[in-house]
């Protein structure tokens, strides 16, 4: 939205992130396998499309690297207000104006607020009885601890989402043994995840409409089961 805004000639605004940096989920999660599960030449904004993708699956680092390069190229890293913490947005009718109040005690205004702050951002861990018992680290996939070694060690995972479906086999050639707790069975379809070569990518790069071509091609999004369920690629 900053980018297009940019590009209509309009510099009247603020991107107001609470975090220190920009990257959303891809600069929280870091967890082992950590990727994106959509084909990467279409997981990436129609109008900075990347030919150095290394993988038809991209992981988090090129990922949020790429998310760091695309701002700074199209100036809307500017126009960030970093650690700034929205606690209020309220209305007032005087002004005609929205008042935005922050944890730092900062305020501003604007005719026109959009939210996206995104439906995931927090953490939600499971209500297991015992859990406060556990003598062992216990962790959230958003909030990956990188201190802990888990070579030859008991693991369970709980849950059997998209981050699930990364993190298990990541993990599970170093551990020692490997429990997964679900509630209901996923599908699974294979993911068809290959290193691109660099000659491959320099043919996107350098041959006109074949960027385009590509991404036209990929069949992006979930597939559907025979009875309408979601699919994951795993």
């Amino acid at each position: 939205m900053g980018i297009k805004l940019l590009e209509e000639g309009r510099d009247d605004f603020l991107i107001l992130e609470k975090a220190s940096d920009l990257g959303g989920t891809w600069r929280d999660n870091t967890y082992p396998g950590c990727g994106c599960d959509v084909p990467a030449h279409l997981y990436s904004y129609s109008f900075a499309q990347n030919p150095a993708w290394s993988r038809a699956y991209a992981r988090q680092p090129e990922i949020l690297a790429y998310l760091r390069k695309v701002a700074g190229e199209r100036g809307v890293d500017r126009k960030i207000v970093c650690d700034t913490a929205v606690t209020s947005l309220a209305w007032e009718e005087a002004t005609g104006r929205w008042r935005l109040e922050t944890a730092d005690g900062r305020w501003f205004t604007a005719r026109a607020v959009a939210s996206a702050v995104g439906a995931l951002r927090a953490p939600k861990r499971p209500d297991l009885p015992g859990l406060d018992r556990f003598a062992g680290p216990a962790f959230h996939s958003s909030r990956w601890r990188h201190d802990v070694d888990l070579t030859g060690k008991r693991v369970a995972v709980i849950g059997t989402g998209a981050s699930a479906i990364q993190i298990v086999p990541a993990i599970a050639p170093r551990v020692g043994q490997l429990a997964v707790y679900q509630r209901s069975p996923p599908w699974v379809l294979p993911r068809e995840d290959r290193p691109i070569s660099a000659a491959a990518r320099w043919a996107l790069a350098h041959l006109p409409g074949l960027l385009r071509l590509r991404r036209a091609c990929t069949i992006g999004g979930p597939k559907r089961s025979p009875s309408g369920s979601s699919t994951s690629r795993s």
